[in-house]
């Protein structure tokens, strides 16, 4: 586990308080899409350009023109943040994953930003080093990137879950084998034995429907037992979150399947320094390397890449600027050459998009709704914003655990899921909860009175 993620729990662990430490795996959830206290640049959006939705079709779904003399793709844009909105939401409706969102704003909080602010959104890619053909794959951006056959001109690019850590996505060369609409999901078996030490028994097999993991469409890979595929949890797109399958996005993953003929090839690889030229200027895009990767030999790897450039073009190279790039891996394409732009006037002269009119946003309960229903107490603490936090993590779990925050007398915050029909439906979504978050939520039935303020 890196120093960052360390971070970010032990800063969780004291806001959380005492009673919630042991909690680490909801802490971890929490901490890594947050970001929360990182100091960075707040953008200015003075002589922003306002470029409303219709205008910005092209960067909002990732289909970009591609031009044989350049590697980089997209453009940097900004959008306001508004009331309600999460970053996974914002996220997921511009093509977003979990991960890119959180490092290009790490003076955002992920699940309850301010209203007002400009979240940025890094919408503009180097391509790794692969051939432009068929379905390629970075896992240190995890990001999928589609060259449609019989368009050279042309990239589409979506952000992907990949294999948590011990159980990776394999790298090499692979091609699709066959397609499935509403597919079963046939439980390996090493997944079934871990879930039995969980306590969470599975079937030998899924049908198709919510609970699913492989969502409406798959595409199995020649090498066994590795898909590409939909979800039932879209909120874990950009994490290290599979067994080693691909995931996308619902919306996503139709579009692709429809668009990818059998035997399309697919070559994964895991790059997370990426160096890529655009109208004669050099940049640098750092993703923070995963823990597979020898982060001291791939960093010494690029300075000598970029030494050589700077000898072979005979232009000098700003060594602090991409220090400073490499630190921060925001995943943003920065120029470094010397006398460039730094990455905040960047981000200042970002396209400014009108704020979306609608986002991917889970249906959270409202107080009107108590009365006669089965509700789950969860986490319950002195803080709001943790609470309304936790809140927001559940609403967004695959299939959604509504959930709510609520004052309590005593001035404390409690996260209050439901409700829902019985006593079985609350039972088997506590143990979810406890499985999924190590949260053990204390059940409450319809005739018992919530203490509110």
């Amino acid at each position: 586990m890196n120093s960052l993620v360390l971070n970010l729990v032990n800063d969780f662990s004291e806001r959380l308080g005492p009673d919630h430490r042991p909690r680490l795996r909801f802490v971890l959830l929490m901490g890594i899409v947050g970001f929360l206290h990182a100091c960075a640049w707040q953008p200015s959006i003075r002589d922003m350009r306002l470029v409303v939705p219709e205008a910005a079709s092209e960067i909002e779904h990732n289909r970009f023109v591609l031009h044989k003399s350049d590697n980089i793709v997209g453009q940097l844009a900004t959008v306001e943040v508004q009331p309600g909105d999460t970053l996974p939401d914002i996220a997921r409706y511009f093509g977003l994953g979990h991960e890119e969102i959180g490092a290009a704003n790490p003076d955002l909080d992920m699940w309850t930003p301010e209203a007002g602010r400009r979240a940025v959104l890094p919408l503009r890619f180097i391509l790794p080093e692969a051939p432009r053909k068929g379905i390629v794959v970075n896992l240190a951006a995890m990001r999928l990137f589609f060259f449609p056959p019989k368009r050279q001109d042309e990239v589409i690019t979506y952000p992907v879950g990949i294999g948590k850590e011990g159980r990776s996505t394999p790298l090499g060369d692979m091609y699709v084998d066959r397609k499935a609409e509403h597919p079963t999901w046939y439980v390996p078996e090493s997944i079934r034995r871990d879930h039995e030490k969980k306590g969470d028994p599975l079937p030998p097999a899924v049908s198709p429907g919510p609970d699913n993991p492989l969502g409406e469409y798959a595409m199995y890979l020649n090498r066994p037992k590795y898909l590409v595929h939909g979800t039932n949890k879209p909120y874990a797109i950009g994490l290290r979150a599979s067994n080693g399958c691909l995931r996308l996005y619902p919306e996503n993953i139709k579009t692709l399947f429809h668009a990818t003929p059998l035997k399309t090839p697919v070559r994964i690889v895991n790059q997370p320094y990426l160096i890529g030229w655009q109208n004669g200027q050099l940049y640098l895009e750092v993703h923070a390397p995963h823990e597979e990767l020898n982060e001291k030999t791939l960093k010494k790897n690029l300075y000598a890449k970029l030494k050589d450039i700077e000898k072979k073009q005979g232009r000098k190279l700003d060594w602090g600027k991409i220090e400073s790039v490499v630190a921060e891996a925001r995943g943003i394409p920065v120029p470094v050459l010397d006398h460039t732009p730094s990455l905040a006037q960047l981000i200042q002269d970002a396209i400014a998009l009108a704020p979306p009119e609608e986002l991917y946003r889970p249906e959270v309960p409202s107080a009107s709704t108590e009365k006669g229903g089965w509700y789950i107490r969860a986490v319950e603490t002195e803080n709001e914003r943790t609470a309304q936090r936790a809140a927001a993590v559940l609403n967004h779990m695959g299939p959604q655990i509504p959930a709510r925050t609520v004052a309590l007398d005593n001035g404390r915050y409690t996260v209050l899921a439901g409700p829902f029909k019985d006593a079985d439906t609350t039972r088997t979504v506590a143990k979810r909860m406890l499985i999924d978050l190590d949260i053990r939520g204390k059940i409450v039935p319809p005739k018992a009175q919530l203490s509110q303020r």
